[in-house]
């Protein structure tokens, strides 16, 4: 009460200086019960004044306001000069004066003035105008009397509505405010004091498990040192064993040759025969000399234990110190925060959701360890079932989440830590399935940066180098994986705008040029190397190295087949026949050595040039491929052009099936051509239609 006060001192302080309001505070009475209680006359139920329902004692004690009394008076006293009791009805004598004159209820009067005095002391009043109730404008949040107001609130053609209301009323809404906001704190209080039992809950049964598992693993160091122990007493037994075997064997052997010495010294005095003696006494030299042999033990009485030949002490007393760890964490969920990586993110394609942990203070962690829990699903939820996810903790306060959406949709994360769950929880993105170029590099010309009908590309895994043949300009542009300029190489195998097909070597880089009908083998910096060609070349169009064997495939469209030679030119064998393909476009060699030719669908051999398999049949006719590639997981990633439409394909190579497309709808391919990929799921497009070329996420 003391509090509410003060708030509507304060309010009328800052609203109306001019103004103040006081606010007693009472007990808290029931008005209408005691007014109808005491304060209502019986008869006619209305309640008593200072005028015509003024209480008048009766002599019965009775309380009966004055114009009941009037009324019952003159309906009653005729000549009697009496009436009954409205009540109790007994008698009751009027006095000369009329019922006018009959006592006043001084007890009720009393009561009157109280609850007038306790009515006005409740109801606030204007400090300047002592008897005018205080008024609330709610449109203005201002208080004022009716006496002291100006501006609208005195103006009568005003315009603008104004909610007024007395400050009492006022005064009761602001407690219910107060009361409800209150309640409602209270409600959070509980929760969170509820939240924190359940944590401190949660902190007990950690440190159960915690000591359960010091426990069991201390066993376990027990068991081990137990096992040792034995291992190392059994070693001691056995080794005393051994020795004391040999050792009581010999001594056996020695009591034997006492006893049998005794026996030749035995009845010796009763010997006559000096041939007799003289046998006896050959017989004790020779046991003489034997028992020399074996005047020294056999074996020896060194036994011990060594435990200082090595550092085991030191690594066991090392081991024990780094054996264990407690780990705590101070991350404070609710302040955490998450993104994805890639907006948009696109279907078919690996997302990533990066969760950046930070304490109480809002301090950015810095290292990691923490329960992470994440569930991904497509919206609405209802049935969908839940993604597969792959965290990686980061070690530095930060975990990525990776997973893959299947289709375009609206998709939603929920991330928790410690089963609490983060800031802004759940997140929701929307997945498209357009995939569009992440860089574009080259536009029409000769220049630097400059393409003129580029055809082929080839990317070094090792050197994470880009080689496009820039067929127009007879040269080959080097590029890093990053699309950034490096340096031209030439040659004279790339005259003649004639080259379409570049691959990578041990050497460095095999080329075609099919209007020379040459292969040529260079350096990195545009040496030759070797160079051959084939007397049944007609039009050679590309050129695959299968690095497991050193092998050159030459696709010739003239031939309609696959010409394989080894790494100093001479033809080992060919691969299909006229008739086999329809407009070779384009072979690459698989992770296994396999074969893959691609014209209107794909085919892959094996790498002896047996036919296993044919890809994306329903293409034929329909449609032709490009460039063709086979990532290190046997992913076929190929260009394509239908119709009029363009686009990259993605197909599983052990599997045969198409994987995903790369319709790169805000970038229009137009005749994509060469096409390679990167160690880390990104293709490389040749665009000859636009002169440049375009890299693409695709896995």
């Amino acid at each position: 009460m003391e509090a509410l006060r003060l708030a509507i001192q304060t309010r009328l302080g800052e609203r109306m200086p001019s103004m103040s309001s006081t606010l007693v505070e009472t007990v808290s009475i029931n008005y209408e019960d005691f007014n109808e209680s005491f304060l209502t006359c019986g008869t006619c139920l209305c309640m008593y004044d200072g005028s015509e329902h003024t209480p008048k004692l009766l002599q019965c004690s009775h309380t009966v306001c004055l114009h009941c009394l009037t009324r019952i008076a003159a309906s009653q006293t005729r000549d009697t000069g009496t009436f009954r009791c409205p009540i109790c009805r007994e008698l009751i004598n009027i006095p000369r004066g009329g019922v006018a004159a009959l006592p006043p209820s001084f007890l009720v009067n009393q009561l009157l003035d109280l609850m007038s005095r306790q009515r006005r002391e409740v109801i606030p009043k204007c400090s300047v105008h002592i008897n005018q109730e205080l008024l609330f404008c709610e449109t203005c949040d201002t208080v004022f009397c009716t006496l002291c107001t100006g501006g609208t609130h005195n103006d009568a053609n005003s315009t603008c509505e104004h909610t007024i209301i007395p400050f009492s009323i006022a005064i009761k809404r602001m407690s219910e405010i107060l009361l409800y906001k209150a309640n409602e704190c209270l409600s959070k209080l509980s929760q969170a004091q509820d939240g924190v039992a359940r944590e401190l809950q949660r902190l007990d049964a950690a440190k159960e498990r915690c000591l359960e598992q010091v426990n069991a693993t201390f066993q376990q160091v027990e068991a081990l040192v137990e096992q040792r122990k034995q291992e190392m007493i059994h070693s001691v037994v056995s080794a005393c064993q051994e020795k004391r075997k040999v050792l009581e064997e010999q001594h056996g052997l020695i009591e034997s040759e006492k006893n049998k010495v005794q026996q030749e010294c035995e009845g010796l005095q009763y010997q006559v025969e000096v041939r007799n003696i003289t046998q006896r006494i050959g017989s004790l030299s020779e046991k003489l000399d034997a028992a020399s042999m074996l005047g020294e033990p056999r074996e020896n009485a060194f036994l011990t234990c060594d435990f200082q030949h090595n550092d085991s002490i030191k690594a066991i007393e090392t081991g024990l110190t780094k054996l264990g760890k407690v780990r705590t964490s101070t991350t404070f969920p609710s302040l955490c925060t998450a993104c994805i990586s890639e907006t948009p993110a696109i279907a078919g394609l690996e997302s990533t959701v990066v969760l950046k942990t930070v304490d109480y203070h809002g301090d950015l962690r810095t290292s990691g360890g923490d329960p992470i829990s994440v569930e991904v699903y497509s919206e609405p939820s209802n049935g969908s079932a839940q993604l597969g996810t792959r965290i990686v903790d980061v070690e530095d306060g930060t975990y990525d989440i990776h997973f893959r959406p299947p289709t375009a949709g609206r998709y939603v994360v929920k991330l928790s830590v410690f089963d609490r769950p983060i800031k802004d929880c759940p997140i929701f993105f929307d997945v498209t399935e357009h995939n569009n170029p992440v860089t574009v590099y080259g536009t029409r010309g000769s220049g630097k940066d400059e393409f003129l009908q580029p055809v082929a590309i080839a990317i070094d895994e090792h050197e994470q180098t880009v080689y496009v043949v820039d067929t127009g300009n007879s040269r080959i542009k080097v590029l890093s994986v990053e699309l950034e300029f490096q340096r031209h190489i030439t040659n004279e195998g790339l005259l003649g705008r004639s080259c379409t097909g570049i691959a990578i070597s041990s050497a460095g880089l095999v080329i075609i040029n099919w209007r020379t009908k040459r292969v040529v083998e260079m350096t990195t910096d545009g040496d030759t190397v070797r160079s051959f060609t084939y007397n049944a070349f007609q039009e050679p169009i590309d050129v695959a190295v299968d690095k497991n064997y050193g092998h050159i495939l030459v696709a010739d469209n003239g031939l309609s087949c696959i010409c394989v030679f080894d790494a100093e030119g001479k033809i080992l064998f060919q691969v299909g026949k006229k008739g086999t393909f329809n407009l070779i476009s384009s072979v690459t060699v698989g992770p296994a050595g396999e074969i893959v030719v691609a014209d209107s669908r794909i085919q892959v051999f094996s790498g002896k040039g047996d036919f296993t398999q044919e890809l994306f049949s329903m293409g034929r006719g329909k449609g032709r491929f490009g460039g063709i590639v086979v990532d290190s997981e046997g992913r076929i990633l190929a260009s394509r052009s239908e119709k009029g439409r363009n686009f990259l394909q993605l197909l599983n190579l052990k599997e045969g099936i198409v994987a995903g497309t790369v319709d790169s709808s805000e970038s229009k391919l137009k005749r994509p051509s060469g096409i390679s990929c990167t160690n880390d799921c990104h293709v490389i497009v040749v665009d000859l239609g636009n002169d440049c070329i375009k890299k693409y996420r695709y896995w």
